[in-house]
């Protein structure tokens, strides 16, 4: 069935890239936006939509992802989902709302597909963004896609390290505000007897001290998105101030009776579990809903350890831009092991300590850990300690630099006690499986199964 030349007319005027498709993924028109964002060079018209943007052989939903067409056949209506698409730049986060469209006895015939590049994040190495590909990424990133064009108020959630200011970054330059400022507030930073002089300003003479009136960061923020980050550290008696902002869009100046609007979109952040603090009495509850709703949680590293590659090639653009570093294998799988407590901000300070570490183009595992030693007290350094770690193997030579408990003897320990000592450590720190350890050791297997039998 071909579709009516007044639809394709219609789609071809419209400025935002679109195509067209029958039931079975077959594109039967792209508009001139798809054209120019999607397929410059070559027509996708007659090819499949899973083809063209994916490389895929069979729909998405055969191949792991999620797939608009089949979620909109089950559902009869519109669908939205956020994919990486093959564009001319590379792969690239695009989301996607496609409509279905019925003939004239009712059965779904045709959907119409539009596609939105979402530029504040991306599935390749770049300098700056949001990066990642792993499952729990993409769907942290659906959220931010749905919630941005909106004016809801959004609530980060995660861990120190992960990225909140990033994501709220992100957030807002995905929101009709982007063109407009967007202001940090460091909630923790400011003292109790400045939080409301800081956030809504004050008048000349409202305190010791003030000589002249100022805005606050509330009037900075004007037309764009205010982002109060580690929002949990406000202090009980500002939080009654900050309701009423939010609740009434007003607030007046310190030392001022003059009722102003505020033009603001509000982006907040935590590390601390707010639901907990409201049941202690510590975080007022009224606030807690006024922030939260449209909550995000941000996924910890160990969560994402698929995106350590990506993330580690472009951290080292980062701390090292005059400098075209590479990671050798058994450095890559070093850090992929490793706990990561202080998530993507302790990967990005690791990685600069381990450039400095190294003097070539190529990063190896030893310089690793180098820099993952080089923080560490070390109450005893045996003399022979650089031997044992070379009988470990040379990816992990630096083991014996970790700090050492005195073996029987004393300084005059064996070269097989330092062995053992320095085996026993990377074992009780190790958290994936024997492959991984030998591979990161620098050992076959077999070597690493008769060590391991020795601390038994």
């Amino acid at each position: 069935m071909k579709p009516l030349p007044e639809l394709t007319d219609f789609l071809e005027g419209l400025s935002e890239p679109h195509i067209l498709f029958d039931v079975q993924y077959r594109i039967l028109a792209a508009n001139a936006a798809y054209r120019r964002a999607f397929s410059p060079e070559r027509s996708v018209i007659g090819r499949t939509c899973y083809e063209v943007s994916h490389r895929f052989q069979v729909p998405c939903d055969q191949a792991g992802e999620s797939c608009p067409l089949a979620q909109a056949r089950a559902s009869g209506q519109r669908e939205r989902v956020l994919h990486l698409h093959h564009t001319p730049k590379g792969e690239e986060y695009v989301d996607i709302e496609l409509t279905p469209l019925r003939d004239a006895s009712g059965e779904q015939a045709f959907f119409v597909e539009k596609m939105a590049s979402l530029k504040v994040a991306h599935g390749r190495s770049v300098v700056r963004g949001l990066i990642g590909r792993s499952a729990v990424f993409q769907h942290m990133l659906a959220l931010v896609a749905r919630v941005a064009p909106s004016m809801a108020t959004v609530l980060l959630l995660g861990e120190s390290g992960t990225g909140k200011e990033l994501v709220a970054q992100a957030v807002h330059d995905a929101s009709p505000r982007a063109a407009k400022p967007l202001v940090v507030v460091d909630c923790s930073s400011l003292p109790e007897t400045l939080f409301e002089s800081e956030l809504f300003g004050h008048e000349r003479g409202a305190f010791t001290g003030a000589n002249t009136s100022k805005a606050g960061l509330v009037e900075a923020a004007s037309g764009g998105t205010l982002f109060l980050d580690e929002v949990g550290d406000i202090p009980l008696p500002m939080q009654v101030k900050l309701l009423r902002l939010l609740e009434s869009g007003t607030y007046r100046r310190v030392g001022s009776t003059e009722l102003r609007h505020a033009d603001i979109r509000v982006v907040s952040a935590t590390h601390r579990d707010l639901e907990r603090m409201v049941a202690e009495g510590r975080f007022r509850e009224d606030l807690y809903h006024r922030l939260s709703t449209f909550p995000i949680a941000l996924p910890p590293l160990r969560e994402r350890r698929d995106d350590i590659a990506l993330l580690t090639q472009a951290l080292l653009a980062r701390v090292a831009p005059k400098r075209a570093l590479s990671m050798a294998p058994k450095a890559l799988a070093l850090l992929a092991e490793q706990p990561f407590p202080g998530n993507v901000r302790e990967l990005r300070n690791l990685l600069e300590r381990t450039t400095l570490m190294c003097d070539g183009d190529r990063i190896e595992a030893e310089h690793v850990a180098l820099a993952l030693n080089s923080g560490r007290r070390k109450p005893w350094q045996a003399p022979g300690a650089t031997i044992a770690a070379q009988a470990l193997g040379d990816a992990s030579q630096t083991v014996a630099t970790q700090p050492l408990q005195d073996p029987p003897g004393g300084a005059a320990a064996s070269l097989h006690e330092l062995e053992l000592a320095a085996l026993r450590e990377r074992v009780a720190a190790h958290t994936g499986n024997r492959a991984e350890l030998a591979a990161a050791l620098g050992i076959s297997e077999r070597s690493l199964y008769r060590k391991l039998k020795a601390l038994k």
